[in-house]
């Protein structure tokens, strides 16, 4: 089916009326952004949360793992509601369930409630993520869609440089419940924005979205096209390598290197510097080398940190002469990486589908995040002291993004 004329709408002109193009860029962040806020504030705080709550490591991983899995499994749910019913409601019943459970892992006692109310999160997120990746395809054509989607995950890099280093200072200064708290308060502000602000993007509802047998007939359709299941594989791996290094960092860092939680957070903040830098060179390679070549050189770049990893890993960087520099170098290294192969996979998974964007922006989320379920499993049982578990993760997945940048996206990366 041809684009609508919404779809192919130039990033320089208002999308909507009453709607900028630097609008569409700040609530992309927003939306793009929940994601960071979700898993990253907590992060100095898993070890104060274990010993509060005296919980096994498996079941602090679980509260990562498994927002996760129900992160992708509602984004098949939430993507066919809103090609039905639009986006503007699922984004507003999404946020307002995000609220809601928040308000509940700040109140949660024990960590079985928590694991629950991480669940509910995962659920409620996965419309504002999904939401955002659709809203990109109504309202862009392919090329100019990865543009944007830059434009909003450098905003999300903005919002990430404070996600760390807030979750620490609240955990030290107050407490860990303090840190899960800004989740609500982000979930409140995001809500009001879209309330206020957000207009319909999608070009024609389809009252047919809901049916089991359409809904499986996309879903095939989808998950047939060589394009999507290039940029699916691209953006899912390079998701799930950063996921296996935010599952283990602060272990690593804070009890098996020492890292203060405040230094800890500052590292992190660094390296959502380098992703927004990541993200800027996307936006610029697309001009000059277009969107193969672009993937193909960070493809390059993402490999050699996965090597340098497990390298580093295996010589044994406790050492003194190592130390923390010799995990964070080669995720600095990865992240820059990374701000070229989320953009570029994103959109460029829903591209094809200009008719079926809720639906094809749900497959991909959903993909994603199943695949980060069972290596948040194997972390919890496979970590044990050492570097060398995080280091093989990471390094087995750098391998598969580079892989896919230089075969399938070489073969099948043409969106238009």
């Amino acid at each position: 089916m041809p684009p609508s004329a919404a779809s192919i709408r130039p990033a320089a002109e208002a999308p909507l009326p009453g709607m900028s193009p630097a609008l569409v860029v700040v609530l992309l962040a927003l939306l793009l952004g929940i994601q960071p806020i979700t898993t990253d504030v907590y992060l100095p705080a898993l070890p104060s949360l274990q010993q509060d709550l005296g919980a096994s490591m498996a079941q602090v991983q679980m509260t990562f793992a498994a927002l996760l899995l129900s992160f992708g499994i509602s984004q098949l749910v939430w993507g066919p509601l809103s090609d039905r019913f639009g986006r503007k409601p699922i984004l507003l019943w999404g946020m307002g369930a995000y609220v809601l459970a928040s308000v509940a892992c700040v109140l949660a006692p024990s960590m079985a409630l928590l694991i629950a109310a991480r669940i509910a999160q995962g659920a409620a997120m996965g419309a504002a993520v999904m939401g955002a990746r659709a809203v990109v395809r109504d309202l862009y054509a392919p090329l100019e869609g990865a543009k944007v989607m830059s434009r909003g995950l450098s905003g999300l890099g903005v919002i990430a440089i404070l996600c760390t280093p807030l979750g620490g200072l609240l955990t030290d200064w107050v407490h860990w419940r303090a840190a899960m708290a800004v989740l609500a308060v982000f979930g409140v502000g995001t809500l009001a924005l879209l309330m206020l602000r957000f207009q319909e993007t999608i070009p024609a509802r389809n009252p047919q979205a809901l049916a089991p047998r359409t809904l499986w007939r996309s879903w095939a359709q989808i998950a047939r096209h060589p394009t999507f299941a290039s940029y699916c594989v691209l953006s899912s791996a390079s998701y799930v390598a950063l996921f296996t290094f935010l599952a283990s960092s602060s272990f690593m860092l804070i009890q098996g290197l020492g890292l203060s939680k405040l230094a800890y957070g500052g590292a992190m903040a660094f390296g959502s510097v380098l992703y927004i830098l990541g993200t800027i060179a996307c936006r610029r390679l697309l001009v000059r080398w277009g969107i193969r070549r672009t993937v193909f050189a960070a493809g390059c770049v993402t490999f050699t940190a996965g090597a340098l990893m497990a390298a580093l890993a295996w010589l044994g960087w406790g050492q003194p002469w190592y130390g923390a520099w010799a995990v964070l170098l080669p995720q600095y290294l990865f992240i820059m990486a990374h701000g070229v192969h989320q953009p570029v996979g994103q959109s460029g998974a829903v591209a094809p589908f200009p008719q079926m964007a809720g639906a094809a922006s749900a497959l991909n989320g959903f993909v994603m995040m199943a695949s980060a379920f069972p290596m948040g499993l194997w972390l919890g049982r496979a970590m044990d002291g050492t570097a060398r578990p995080m280091a093989l993760g990471f390094a087995l997945w750098c391998t598969v993004i580079a892989l896919t940048a230089w075969t399938l996206v070489q073969k099948h990366g043409d969106p238009g």
